[in-house]
């Protein structure tokens, strides 16, 4: 298993260290260090389609088709989940996107990526379908209300 940034933010060496390479310095400010990581991300999923990302509350939603099915918030890649691919995420150990509202926390349907799928582009267009395929579900639902 690849090893962990020392920030803590979920993201493997590996990964920080690419993004070092295009820009040198090793104290960047983290909205570039972000912005990189978003773009790498895209760019491993392209197999999947046309993939972009938007920039929201602080993080970047990820979209294929009108469909948000990923987000980077604080630089971890969390993929879209429902009740039937959930418990894949967490067998891996992998967490849940949450955020605090006035003294409250949420969790929304949203888990961290393997870190192997950040390394891997078979792995990213695996689990990014995954993920497209829930937000599909979740969509189709929304239209037949």
């Amino acid at each position: 298993m690849p090893q962990k940034s020392r920030r803590g933010s979920g993201r493997p060496l590996c990964v920080l260290r690419k993004l070092r390479e295009k820009i040198p310095d090793q104290t960047m400010p983290a909205s570039i260090e972000d912005k990189e990581f978003v773009s790498y991300v895209v760019d491993q999923m392209q197999s999947v389609g046309p993939v972009h990302a938007k920039s929201m509350f602080g993080g970047h939603g990820i979209y294929l088709e009108r469909l948000m099915f990923g987000l980077v918030a604080d630089g971890v890649l969390y993929l879209k989940t429902d009740e039937e691919t959930e418990n894949e995420f967490k067998d891996k150990g992998l967490k849940a996107f949450t955020y605090g509202n006035k003294g409250k926390e949420y969790k929304m349907s949203y888990y961290q990526a393997p870190e192997e799928a950040l390394e891997d582009s078979d792995e990213m267009n695996t689990w990014a379908n995954k993920a497209y395929g829930v937000a599909l579900k979740a969509g189709s639902k929304k239209r037949k209300k």
